[in-house]
């Protein structure tokens, strides 16, 4: 986009650029082969820890990098510029920041550290076979049986599954309690006895995401593993912390959005069709026209929603509305996008094909958009 957003400074345009060039270095010349193996290499974790870029808005004091929600959205905007959808970052930041609000000081001295170097790769497993949107619905438990928790159930579509040594599972520890009985439980998963990792799921788009399958077989956990250390606020936990996640969605995907407007552009002033660019064309223009109001109006609307959340204002009704209505509007721009490149653009080499079949889960993950519209009408 043309303007500066308005919390952007000296110091994170420099940051941008150190985060931009890591990109290009390190994941860049790698996406073929990650998509092949359906997942990242490990060592890409160790650097992007040594960089900063892991936990770029958690505290110093923790082992982050010690700088604002904005520097984390710096991090999230160029993985999207660059058209990188395997790096499984933004779960992992989900995570921190689960640990960081709601956890105990000795599991945030813990665990915090490890995250930022990536000597640890977090996950969240929430979603079950029977269970997606409606948390309450879970399946899994999380039992007391003496000095320890005994674990049993399955998760599925868990992004960084493969990768996970920290894995935050949604487990009822007092079932017939309903969501008073849902905690959140910190699994290790390291030479975890009764802990398997299923098959990579085979996905539409995000190919280089290592998504998959859990199975927790009586798998012992110390009385220690609840975070905040107390059972039953998993409900409200989750509640507090999803606007986090939600609103990086919209980050994401206001930035895919703004990189088919440029891909888009460049490919019509190249192409030629009855004589003439395309871009020389009625039609083309007045696409790309509303294309470019649509992604000024959700800049405009992300960048205060970016503020919002770094001054402590964000809350779950404007998390949603940013979530449902800018996965929506990314989907939108991407699929107009893809038809200006013609046959082209039903092409996986050419850029646009891969951001059609990444954009979709977006509108899914996080919470479905219907959810989303749900929470925001009961603000009304």
């Amino acid at each position: 986009m043309n303007t500066t957003p308005p919390w952007m400074t000296p110091e994170l345009e420099g940051f941008r650029d150190a985060v931009r060039r890591f990109v290009n270095a390190e994941i860049v010349p790698h996406q073929d082969a990650w998509k092949k193996q359906q997942h990242v290499d490990r060592s890409l974790w160790n650097k992007a820890g040594e960089m900063g870029m892991l936990l770029a808005d958690i505290p110093d004091t923790y082992g982050g990098s010690g700088g604002t929600f904005a520097h984390q959205c710096v991090v999230f905007e160029e993985l999207s510029y660059a058209g990188d959808t395997a790096f499984g970052l933004h779960v992992h930041a989900i995570v921190a920041h689960y640990l960081l609000n709601q956890g105990t000081e000795a599991q945030k001295q813990k665990y915090l550290p490890k995250l930022a170097s990536g000597e640890m790769i977090a996950a969240i497993a929430m979603t079950e076979p029977g269970a997606g949107s409606d948390l309450k619905g879970v399946r899994t438990t999380a039992l007391k049986d003496g000095d320890a928790y005994v674990l049993n159930g399955s998760k599925t579509f868990i992004s960084n599954g493969y990768l996970a040594d920290l894995i935050l599972v949604v487990a009822k520890t007092e079932p017939e309690a309903g969501a008073k009985g849902v905690s959140l439980m910190l699994l290790e998963t390291r030479n975890c006895e009764g802990f398997r990792v299923g098959r990579i799921l085979e996905k539409l788009g995000q190919k280089g995401q290592d998504t998959c399958e859990l199975f927790f077989d009586n798998v012992r956990m110390p009385l220690d593993s609840v975070l905040g250390g107390v059972e039953g606020k998993g409900f409200i936990q989750l509640m507090t912390e999803l606007p986090y996640e939600r609103t990086i969605i919209g980050v994401a995907g206001v930035a895919s959005i703004e990189r088919a407007l440029q891909l888009t552009v460049e490919h019509t002033r190249e192409r030629k069709a009855f004589g003439q660019p395309l871009i020389e064309m009625q039609n083309t223009r007045f696409v790309l026209a509303e294309i470019k109001t649509e992604a000024t109006v959700a800049r405009t609307f992300i960048d205060r929603c970016i503020v919002d959340m770094m001054e402590g204002r964000m809350d779950a009704v404007l998390a949603s509305m940013a979530k449902y209505w800018i996965s929506d509007l990314q989907c939108a721009v991407v699929d107009k996008c893809l038809q200006l490149f013609g046959g082209y653009g039903y092409m996986l080499e050419y850029p646009i094909a891969q951001m059609y079949a990444d954009a979709r889960v977006q509108r899914i993950y996080g919470g479905a958009n219907e959810i989303m519209k749900e929470i925001i009408s009961r603000s009304l």
